[in-house]
């Protein structure tokens, strides 16, 4: 066949003509390229759960032991100081979350814009000293103060490890990285008596329940009563832990040498492109998060339920040992971390419930109505250990049990970008009720001599938020939504 036209010329090529070529061969290089970028995506990702999640998850088990471990030094500690009441404790382990308040937002904002190891390291080491520094306090006002500065010094922590997650985990993964590191908080209630209980003893004058004569007498440890090493113990560890933080973590996936080229360019073009998508949608300023009604709900909700939970935690101890006056400090520790043991297991069924089921209002609610039945139902087992333990560890599930239904109800009518700022602000107020609770507690059994009103009060703050997220309006937003 010619080449040529039928005048001899060579025939002119037409520029929009596209040149032939082997479309199954282009798809076929295209879907390997992507396929070879989702393996590095998924290799950087692993390597990321394996590398940092384990140091912060340590890291929260310290810090929910050293704002929590009053509950357990409280039992020897007003031995030795008698003006330390219950409503004294009660005060002091609730103003921590007033310090706490203060500078969470702040903290947070500090790890998304300078760095997530150097202000986490900040963090750790100024709590870890103010925890210690808790065991030589000699007077109520000594112990607001302390709690008050521990607060402050922890502020940041939670919300920036959530922010620094975000800087490593693509959306689709995050939630799961975040569950994992929640789990710490059961984990904690566990191990922190079970350390405490070892200490707890020294210094004490123990003395028969029934006829008041001296058993035994435990002579301190190095100078120092059982009460003050359980503070100790546990604020090294947050100094040494927040050291190696500067070390062991890595800010963003473009600094970390244990990443190869590949698996940073995964990773940080996606997250990259998750980021750019995001900027398309709205954004909700401080001031829009706190006139929208839903998250206002949300919030006060939060604050109910964490008024509960903080209230057990911090009294549990005390109520087992004003029912049950013959048991010696140790075993009360080793029977206050009962109730923990459910927790774990009752996390990780309500989240694979509800992202099975994709419901979470429901999810929310019914675990807390369970606890706050069950804390009712306590109050009518004094005399009964077996009972009591029971009833608490069921209580205690459920009040911790809707976390990961919970924390998924504000993308059903959030946007991401909106979802993601308005965390913060139920985190922020929500958490005032670590105060509330707490000193509720302390404050009427100072009063009224008994605990039996107080856990009502706290059944009561739990079953209006369950109300609460019952009232909830979950209709998915219009773009023309303010919410949006």
């Amino acid at each position: 066949m010619s080449n040529f036209s039928n005048d001899g010329s060579k025939p002119s090529v037409n520029p929009y003509q596209p040149l032939p070529h082997n479309t199954s061969t282009s798809k076929s290089s295209s879907d390997s390229t992507q396929a070879s970028n989702q393996s590095y995506l998924n290799s950087a990702i692993l390597k990321a759960y394996l590398r940092l999640l384990p140091i912060l998850f340590v890291c929260y088990i310290i810090a929910y032991i050293d704002r929590n471990n009053v509950a357990i030094a409280k039992l020897t500690m007003e031995e030795d100081m008698p003006s330390f009441d219950a409503s004294v404790f009660g005060f002091g382990g609730g103003i921590f979350f007033l310090g706490y308040f203060l500078l969470e937002i702040p903290g947070s904002l500090i790890v998304e814009r300078w760095s997530a190891r150097k202000w986490i390291c900040r963090i750790m080491v100024t709590w870890g000293f103010m925890a210690a520094l808790t065991a030589f306090v000699k007077t109520p006002t000594h112990f607001y103060t302390v709690r008050f500065l521990l607060g402050m010094a922890e502020a940041g922590f939670f919300p920036g490890v959530i922010v620094y997650l975000s800087h490593w985990f693509p959306q689709k993964e995050r939630a799961r990285a975040i569950s994992y590191f929640l789990i710490a908080s059961p984990i904690a209630m566990i191990i922190g008596p079970a350390v405490s209980q070892l200490f707890i003893d020294y210094g004490r004058t123990i003395v028969d329940a029934k006829t008041g004569e001296i058993t035994k007498i435990i002579p301190d440890l190095l100078g120092l009563k059982g009460w003050q090493w359980i503070y100790i113990i546990w604020g090294v560890p947050a100094v040494v832990f927040g050291l190696y933080v500067l070390f062991g973590l890595t800010d963003r996936p473009s600094q970390a040498k244990w990443l190869t080229d590949e698996e940073k360019g995964a990773l940080e073009g996606e997250l990259a492109r998750e980021k750019a998508m995001h900027k398309t949608g709205g954004h909700m300023t401080l001031l829009q998060a706190l006139s929208s009604p839903r998250v206002l709900l949300l919030s006060f909700a939060y604050f109910g339920i964490v008024t509960a939970n903080y209230g057990i935690e911090l009294f549990l101890p005390s109520v087992i040992k004003n029912w049950y006056p013959e048991l010696e400090p140790s075993r009360i520790a080793l029977l206050g971390m009962i109730p923990s043991l459910l927790v774990i297991p009752g996390q990780l069924f309500i989240g694979w419930s509800s992202d099975k089921m994709q419901e979470r209002r429901w999810h929310s609610v019914i675990p807390v109505v369970i606890g706050a039945l069950f804390l009712v139902l306590v109050t009518f087992t004094q005399g009964y250990l077996w009972a009591t333990i029971f009833c608490f560890t069921i209580a205690a599930t459920g009040m911790k049990s809707y976390m990961p239904a919970f924390w998924a109800l504000p993308s059903l009518f959030l946007t991401s970008t909106a979802a993601a700022g308005s965390v913060g602000m139920i985190n922020s107020i929500g958490n005032l009720g670590g105060f509330l609770g707490p000193y509720v507690m302390g404050a009427v059994q100072k009063n009224l001599n008994s605990y039996t009103y107080g856990l009502l009060f706290l059944a009561c703050t739990s079953t209006l938020s369950a109300a609460l997220i019952c009232c909830l309006p979950l209709r998915r937003p219009l773009p023309t939504d303010v919410d949006d």
